[in-house]
């Protein structure tokens, strides 16, 4: 049964080349692990958001690396080692084997964080790789995922349950997409990246845009009173009843820094069609910005 759901889930992907292979194996390891969280328990107490859930549970036609988490309660001591078991073998009942290596939370940090780490090359003959994708690979080299939980939640977001179809069916808490939308607003208005923009960040905002998924207000103005310290630092304060007109004003102003070459190039590697990204440009993201509804 279990090797059967890998063949469909495969069916998927495009296996003819290196990166392509490694996206589907990585994305295949991301649901399997979602359904460990399940079986053990997690979505209880948290919720599933970031590129990764946009891309698992609303079709982001772009890959992503890493699970994000926020929980619903304030928890200090929230601890991984209760799902690493768990987390484990589901991923063995599929065929892979992996270790699960748990970060040390800093003191003042408000993340939780883990590392999923198994051999690449035993598991792109797991997922049925050509051979000719592989054999030139170290044989020691690792795939790797990262778990982020944040044990001081988001406030304030829509979530709902969501069934998710594969390896099996099981349920997913996350955030609505109008919420998801707002923490995109929020990386992209205080993630610092100096010359190095993240463009995965301003691709996902082009695609709510597009497909005219509605902005959380309520959400963003309280992410942004939670921490935001690139604004903190330009002088910029947060308005005391945050409006639309004013998210777009502050998205304009990032954009006046944004290298979008550099940014194309970030993306590049998670998307298949590149021609996509033909039209970025400070201009384009200067007018697309006004589409953005509440």
């Amino acid at each position: 049964m279990t090797h059967l759901a890998l063949v469909k889930m495969l069916e998927r992907y495009d296996l003819s080349s290196q990166n392509s292979s490694f996206d589907a194996l990585r994305e295949i390891l991301q649901e399997i692990v979602l359904l460990g969280l399940y079986e053990a328990g997690f979505f209880k107490y948290a919720v599933f958001y970031g590129g990764t859930a946009l891309r698992i549970l609303y079709k982001l036609p772009r890959f992503s690396e890493d699970l994000d988490f926020s929980l619903l309660k304030e928890n200090e001591n929230f601890d991984f080692m209760p799902y690493k078991k768990v987390i484990i073998e589901t991923l063995k009942s599929y065929g892979f084997d992996v270790d699960i290596e748990i970060k040390q939370k800093k003191s003042q940090s408000a993340i939780s964080s883990a590392f999923i780490k198994g051999n690449k090359i035993e598991h792109f003959i797991n997922v049925n790789a050509p051979k000719e994708i592989y054999e030139k690979i170290h044989k020691e080299q690792l795939v790797k995922i990262k778990l982020e939980v944040d044990t001081k939640p988001l406030l304030h977001f829509q979530e709902e349950n969501i069934i998710h179809l594969t390896p099996r069916a099981f349920l997913i808490r996350t955030m609505t997409p109008p919420s998801l939308f707002a923490g995109k607003i929020h990386a992209i208005l205080c993630r610092a990246w100096g010359k190095r923009p993240k463009g995965r960040d301003w691709y996902d905002l082009v695609w709510y845009i597009a497909n005219d998924i509605k902005l959380d207000l309520n959400h963003l103005k309280a992410r942004l009173e939670q921490s935001c310290s690139y604004l903190q630092k330009q002088g910029i304060d947060i308005p005391t009843e945050l409006k639309l007109e004013d998210v777009k004003s502050l998205v304009k102003k990032r954009v006046e820094s944004l290298d979008a070459k550099q940014a194309k190039n970030d993306v590049k590697p998670f998307i298949k069609e590149p021609k996509e990204l033909d039209l970025w440009s400070k201009t384009f993201f200067l007018q697309i910005i006004e589409n953005i509804k509440a």
